[in-house]
């Protein structure tokens, strides 16, 4: 009874002089069951926060136009979360304004209900971090952050290209998490031109995208930016 929640709920139930309509047993179960609940509403608020979205995105808002090319029936199984138990990657790539993020950011806030530690970060901005994190010698411990992230996600891949610690980095995070944990990765630079974006003598985008493309699920978003309808309608 000393756990708040327990304590709170027993409080209202003598308040209201609700005790006598249970035995003991009924009683202690629906304290323990109001305790476990609470525990699990503050995880999944404690891991929301962690993983730092930039908007609220879920499942139930998706919007499946038919030309988005976006298909419910497989969206809908990323979204069971299977792809992250396979430790498999997940790829959405398409122009401006068509989604990307809010799609990402979706299954992002699935994992973060179903208990799975997330982080949501603008890939440049990550870079630009880790950069700063070379300088003052947390490199290391950064990049373990990134490896015990259970789902990475990052947004605007590929808006610039990247230089030598660019790519060295990328390989860091990437050989991490390779077989071990799952990313998603949203852009707007189609997966075929991602090779000269990495650039460098070719060895390390070979190595970067064997382990990134070959064991994802890949969506490529059509049509015009979302945010042209929602003026329209303003």
């Amino acid at each position: 009874m000393r756990l708040g929640a327990m304590a709170q709920l027993h409080l209202t139930y003598v308040e209201q002089n609700r005790l006598a309509s249970m035995t003991c047993d009924e009683y202690l179960a629906l304290l323990t069951e109001h305790q476990w609940e609470q525990r699990e509403n503050s995880k999944v608020e404690r891991l929301l926060k962690q993983a730092a979205f930039r908007q609220g995105a879920t499942m139930a808002d998706i919007n499946y136009m038919a030309d988005r090319n976006l298909d419910k029936n497989m969206f809908a199984r990323l979204g069971t979360l299977d792809f992250a138990a396979r430790k498999e990657n997940v790829i959405i790539c398409g122009a401006s304004g068509t989604g990307k993020s809010y799609l990402s950011q979706a299954l992002g806030h699935q994992a973060c209900l179903s208990g799975i530690k997330t982080l949501y970060t603008v890939t440049a901005r990550l870079f630009k971090k880790l950069k700063l994190s070379k300088v003052d010698g947390t490199y290391l411990k950064e990049l373990e952050k990134l490896t015990s992230t259970q789902l990475l996600i990052l947004d605007d891949f590929g808006l610039q290209a990247f230089d030598n610690q660019d790519r060295e980095t990328m390989m860091d995070i990437i050989d991490d998490r390779h077989g071990k944990k799952s990313t998603i990765i949203s852009s707007q630079i189609p997966v075929s031109a991602w090779y000269e974006i990495i650039g460098g003598q070719g060895t390390i985008a070979d190595a970067i995208l064997d382990r990134i493309v070959n064991s994802s699920h890949r969506i490529d978003l059509k049509g015009e930016s979302l945010r042209k309808g929602i003026l329209k309608q303003e």
